[in-house]
């Protein structure tokens, strides 16, 4: 195997979703492909990146939109890694990101958790170390 590809999170609204990780997190829109009436297959990314995508599902079953907001049981989901911390640290909360906390150090890197605009739980995060993989 060589990498993850996509990763999905459940959304409500295709375009209202387009729009938070686009302009509130500072996404790419890498696909946005009609399929039929209803059903799109929309990819956004961090600038640049190409191996590992977030793959925007709308909703449409009841199980599914339950799911909306809270797809990890209220646990943090998501790790956008960052070279820059405060750099996009501030230009996400001057675009309306929702930060729990203020940043934090810990023994691994910079952290603060945002909220994506359903509420699910994101990590901001700067490693101390340059190999990407987490605490």
């Amino acid at each position: 195997m060589t990498h993850l590809g996509l990763v999905t999170v459940v959304v409500r609204d295709y375009d209202e979703a387009i729009a938070f990780y686009r302009n509130v997190v500072g996404f790419e829109l890498l696909e946005d492909t009609r399929i039929d009436d209803e059903k799109r297959w929309v990819v956004v990314a961090p600038p640049g990146v190409r191996e590992t995508a977030v793959l925007l599902a709308r909703a449409v079953t009841g199980g599914q939109k339950a799911r909306i907001g809270d797809q990890t049981g209220g646990r943090v989901g998501w790790f956008l890694n960052t070279d820059a911390f405060e750099r996009d640290y501030e230009r996400m909360r001057a675009a309306g990101a929702v930060f729990e906390e203020a940043p934090r150090q810990e023994a691994y890197g910079t952290v603060a958790v945002f909220r994506d605009l359903y509420g699910n739980r994101w990590d901001l995060i700067q490693l101390n170390r340059p190999s990407g993989t987490g605490r």
